[in-house]
C-alpha cells in the first residue's frame, strides 16, 4: 500500500465531483485521512459514501458556514495537513451580457470563498502544510465568453503568491494548480444546451497540443504530488496541467 500521504489529514472542498472527487480518491489511496466538502447535501452524502469518506455540507459562499466546518474538522481532528481548495464554478457569458448575479456568483465561490476558506483554515493548519489551490490556465488564455471567471482565477493566483510569502515561516506551502480543458461536470452545470458543449468541446480541443482533454485524475495526480513530501521546496508555484493548451494557444 502506498504511503505518499501516510496520515495526513486533508481537506478538500467541492470534493463531490469532478476533480474534488478524484483527488479525494486519489489522497486516500495514497493514505491520507480525507474530508470532502459541498454544498449539496445528497451529494455530498454519496460521494462520501462511494469514495469511504468523512463529508461535510458546507458553501463557501457563507463565511458562518465554512466557520462551522473549521469548527468540526478542529473538534474531530485536531489540525490537518493538506487544504485543498477546489470549488469552483463557471458561468460563461460574452462583454455586453454579464450581469450582476453571475458576476457575484462566480467571485463569491471562485474568489472570496477561496480566501476565507485559507483564512478561516489558518488557525488549524499545521506548521509546513501544504495549501493548494485550483485556478485554471483561463487566467491567461483571453478565451471568449470566460472574463468573470478569467478574472477570478487571474484574482486567486495573485492572492496565492503572497498567501506563499505571508505563510513562509510558518512553512505552510501554497501552490496553484492551473487545468487546461478537463472533463468535468463544471462546464455541464454552465446552463449551455448539449450542441453547445459539443461544439465548444470540439472546438478546445482543436486546439490543444495533445489533441485531449485531460482527465480529473491526471489533476489529481499533481495535486497529491503538491501535498506530499516530495514538493517539500515548492511554494508560490503555479502548474500548469493543460496538454500544452497555454504554450501554444493559437494552435489550431
Amino acid at each position: 500500500m502506498s504511503t505518499l500521504l501516510n496520515n495526513k489529514i486533508t481537506v478538500i472542498t467541492g470534493g463531490n465531483s469532478g476533480i474534488g472527487f478524484a483527488t479525494a480518491k486519489k489522497f486516500k489511496e495514497e493514505g491520507a485521512t480525507v474530508v470532502i466538502t459541498g454544498r449539496s447535501t445528497e451529494r455530498v452524502k454519496q460521494a462520501a459514501a462511494e469514495l469511504g469518506v468523512e463529508g461535510i455540507v458546507a458553501d463557501v459562499q457563507d463565511l458562518l458556514s465554512i466557520d462551522r466546518l473549521v469548527e468540526q474538522v478542529k473538534n474531530t481532528y485536531g489540525a490537518i495537513d493538506t487544504l485543498f481548495v477546489n470549488a469552483g464554478v463557471f458561468v460563461p457569458s460574452p462583454l455586453g451580457h454579464i450581469e450582476e448575479e453571475s458576476y457575484d456568483y462566480q467571485m463569491s465561490i471562485n474568489l472570496k470563498g477561496a480566501i476565507f476558506t485559507l483564512e478561516k483554515f489558518l488557525p488549524v493548519l499545521k506548521d509546513g502544510a501544504s495549501v493548494i489551490n485550483l485556478s485554471s490556465i483561463n487566467a491567461y488564455t483571453g478565451m471568449p465568453n470566460t472574463s468573470i471567471y478569467a478574472a477570478s482565477k487571474a484574482a486567486l493566483n495573485a492572492f496565492s503568491r503572497t498567501a506563499a510569502t505571508e505563510l513562509a515561516p510558518r512553512k505552510i506551502r501554497v501552490n496553484v494548480v492551473n487545468p487546461g480543458p478537463i472533463e468535468t461536470p463544471i462546464f455541464g452545470k454552465a446552463g449551455l444546451s448539449e450542441e453547445q458543449l459539443q461544439g465548444m468541446a470540439g472546438a478546445m480541443q482543436d486546439r490543444i497540443p495533445l489533441k485531449r482533454y485531460g482527465k480529473p485524475s491526471e489533476i489529481a495526480n499533481m495535486v497529491c504530488f503538491l501535498a506530499s513530501d516530495q514538493a517539500s521546496f515548492m511554494t508560490g508555484s503555479e502548474i500548469n496541467v493543460d496538454g500544452g493548451t497555454n504554450i501554444n494557444p493559437l494552435l489550431g
